[in-house]
């Protein structure tokens, strides 16, 4: 059947940054399998923990994301269209050798820049010299390509912390990008971390304000570049592709299921009544690839269009709601691994949180430690502890704020798409099953996560019904302390009033004996 997306992509080189990232793998393998007359990917892959761009391509490529195309009797044909570009975003000219300049300068069509490094917690020097650095170089590269018709830029949604009602377009960002990315360079880290506070102000992390300085950066070359800004929230499990459920790593949401699943997290700060404003990856590569496709068919502007790619508020669940279908789902299928049984709740004020997680996640972290090195085995829980409540704390900002994304123009885009670019590239969220979806996102963390199979189901049901008894055993043993508490204290009470008491009425005898007997000598 005709689809027109199939169509332009067909012959087109493009060019992706942060190709191994979550995002980038999908986005690959959905270029790959579902444009088939596509020229050539060429994938930017550096150097990395002792492994040269070949190995780290020949592991991308051993990725389960690619099963499906591997299976197909053209696979290995389809699989030789993806090239490595060996380089790195921070260099200029992102350290390509002369080899691939020329031919990338030849051939790229299409960008889809992802490269950027996603940990919140990040010091401000690294997240500036990657995310504003790295798409400055980017861009300057892709000036030299003769024939790009789209430059497709991944932002994110929350890149403007201080709009709770960001509209599509651009906004001017608190600061200049290049001075900062000028002053990141020379500046020495310490006093550059000083004056972090200062200089991101109003925005959680360094991840959302180099962000922030990176949309501004990228609107500065429209003038020269046809440029898309995408703006996904955040990125969960696949929902169909390239299989249901398929996720690998643990930010965001992930982490927080499987901790939860593993009963690691007890307790969490959320407002449950705010829309859980998550997009499955699947449907956030097709929109890139709806916007690739929309930026190279249309006249050339010299503004950057900024697409949001975000829940859809008429079917989206609540933060509640998704807890809910989590929690029935991990009861089902649970993991192999458990420190306990899973519970707990989220809670919507800050305190409730702070003494809920002190007596669920803090001590029971020192407990474990102890009973660990007791035993002479390495000390493990309390650091873990800590870094799940770092990642707490950096969620809880965007679960405890209400947040509304516009999102018309792919909506707008989608509808006018014949119906089989509407099935290949499908965008339409009302139609998700989120009882289905969840059940195959805890199947997914389990596989891809933590590695376990669903042949260990068996043994992981039997171990959570122990850790069920476990748990009972423990509520007892803790309402009977209690009890006992209240008991030693009552009687206590009791105790002491009876002996103020009979102190009070021995006291009070004496007085009146004294005056009897000076009475009764009187009287002699």
């Amino acid at each position: 059947m005709r689809s027109d997306i199939k169509k332009w992509y067909a012959g087109q080189s493009v060019f992706v940054t942060g190709a191994t990232g979550f995002m980038g793998k999908v986005l690959v393998e959905k270029l790959l399998r579902s444009c088939p007359d596509i020229s050539t990917i060429y994938v930017l892959i550096r150097h990395k923990r002792g492994r040269d761009s070949a190995e780290r391509l020949e592991d991308f490529l051993n990725c389960p994301v690619f099963d499906g195309i591997r299976d197909q009797p053209q696979g290995e044909r389809i699989l030789s269209k993806l090239q490595c570009c060996s380089g790195d975003v921070t260099y200029p000219n992102c350290n390509l050798s002369d080899q691939d300049l020329v031919l990338l300068r030849d051939n790229v069509t299409t960008v889809f820049h992802m490269a950027a490094n996603v940990r919140f917690d990040q010091p401000l020097k690294s997240a500036v010299l990657l995310n504003v650095g790295g798409t400055l170089n980017v861009l300057d590269l892709s000036c030299t390509f003769k024939n790009l018709r789209a430059f497709v830029h991944v932002s994110t949604s929350y890149c403007h912390c201080d709009e709770t009602d960001l509209e599509e377009k651009l906004y001017p960002a608190p600061h200049n990008p290049r001075h900062i990315l000028e002053m990141a360079k020379w500046m020495d880290n310490e006093l550059l971390k000083m004056l972090t506070p200062k200089l991101i102000r109003n925005y959680p992390n360094t991840y959302a304000f180099t962000k922030c300085l990176t949309e501004q950066l990228v609107s500065e070359y429209s003038i020269k570049l046809p440029i898309a800004v995408t703006r996904p929230s955040i990125v969960i499990a696949s929902w169909k592709e390239p299989f249901p459920g398929w996720v690998d790593n643990l930010n965001g949401p992930t982490g927080i299921l499987i901790g939860a699943g593993k009963g690691v997290i007890r307790s969490m700060h959320c407002n449950g009544n705010f829309i859980a404003d998550v997009v499955p990856v699947d449907v956030g590569v097709n929109s890139l690839i709806i916007a690739g496709w929309k930026t190279g068919l249309e006249p050339r502007k010299n503004v950057a269009e900024v697409y949001h790619i975000t829940a859809d508020t008429n079917c989206a669940l609540s933060w509640s709601e998704a807890l809910e279908l989590g929690r029935k789902h991990f009861y089902d299928y649970p993991f192999s691994v458990c420190l306990w049984y899973p519970g707990g709740n989220i809670k919507s004020t800050y305190f409730a949180h702070a003494v809920a997680a002190f007596f669920l996640h803090i001590v029971p972290a020192y407990l474990v430690d102890f009973l660990m090195y007791l035993t002479n085995n390495k000390t493990f829980m309390v650091r873990t502890q800590k870094r799940i409540e770092n990642g707490l704390s950096v969620l809880q900002y965007y679960t405890t704020r209400p947040w509304h994304f516009h999102n018309e123009k792919l909506a707008k885009i989608a509808e006018e798409l014949d119906e089989t670019d509407r099935e290949i590239f499908f965008t339409d969220q009302t139609k998700i099953d989120y009882n289905e979806y969840m059940k195959n996102y805890i199947l997914g963390a389990r596989k891809y996560c933590v590695h376990e199979e669903p042949d260990t189901l068996p043994h992981a049901r039997k171990l959570l019904k122990r850790l069920y008894y476990l748990d009972v055993f423990k509520n007892i043993l803790l309402i009977g302390l209690v009890l006992w508490v209240l008991y030693f204290l009552v009687t206590s009470f009791y105790d002491q009033t009876d002996g103020i008491q009979r102190s009070f009425n021995a006291t009070v005898s004496q007085q009146h004996v004294k005056p009897v007997k000076n009475y009764v000598m009187w009287e002699a």
